[in-house]
């Protein structure tokens, strides 16, 4: 019985040392992709707050997250990123900072058809970087809709947003899985160049 136990204790400490859950958050504006991204990259099915929309935003689309959408993904077999993805609209503003707790770095989505999604973006990436410094990405979507070239949009959303050199504004449709993983693998890279340069201040300290 004895050895049934120790058995038992071994092989859950084998699994709670394999699950390594990190927290990635996916916001931006009403209609940038938040939710068909997640729904792309996502191993398992999404669990989402779609509400029907009522007010004059109507137009563009007929329903929209209200707390959030959660999706799953692995990496390596023991890397899990939890994606939550972020209600665009202010009205539902709380629900940003209480799904930024714990985050190592988030993705904003601009819809590029629509210039207004743009100047929105700024508003809400000002307050996710009060919430934490960690590492971000910006996606532009719909770029299909937009009347310019990629070159011209992503300098204008750069201009736009205020962006430091160093972060990357990449093209997205969030309903291809290798552009998602693309935004993904940026986050992880500049989530493990953070952790390297933590280690070389620690050890010149």
């Amino acid at each position: 019985m004895a050895g049934r136990t120790r058995t038992v204790r071994r092989s859950r400490a084998r699994t709670a040392k394999t699950v390594r859950p990190l927290k990635i958050v996916i916001t931006g504006p009403f209609a940038a992709g938040k939710t068909t991204l997640i729904k792309t990259i996502s191993e398992v099915a999404i669990v989402g707050t779609e509400r029907d929309v009522t007010d004059e935003t109507r137009s563009t689309k007929t329903k929209t997250t209200v707390a959030m959408d959660f999706g799953r993904l692995t990496f390596a077999g023991d890397l899990s990123l939890f994606l939550f993805g972020t209600p665009g609209q202010r009205r539902f503003e709380v629900m940003w900072e209480i799904l930024s707790e714990g985050m190592i770095g988030f993705i904003i989505l601009v819809n590029a058809g629509d210039w207004r999604s743009v100047e929105e973006a700024s508003h809400i990436l000002d307050q996710f970087r009060r919430y934490a410094e960690v590492p971000y990405v910006v996606g532009i979507t719909h770029l299909d809709e937009a009347e310019e070239t990629l070159e011209v949009v992503s300098g204008k959303v750069r201009e736009t947003l205020e962006l430091p050199e160093w972060i990357s504004v990449l093209e997205c449709d969030p309903r291809e899985r290798e552009d998602v993983k693309t935004l993904m693998l940026h986050i992880l890279v500049g989530v493990l160049r953070r952790l390297e340069e933590a280690a070389a201040r620690k050890d010149s300290a």
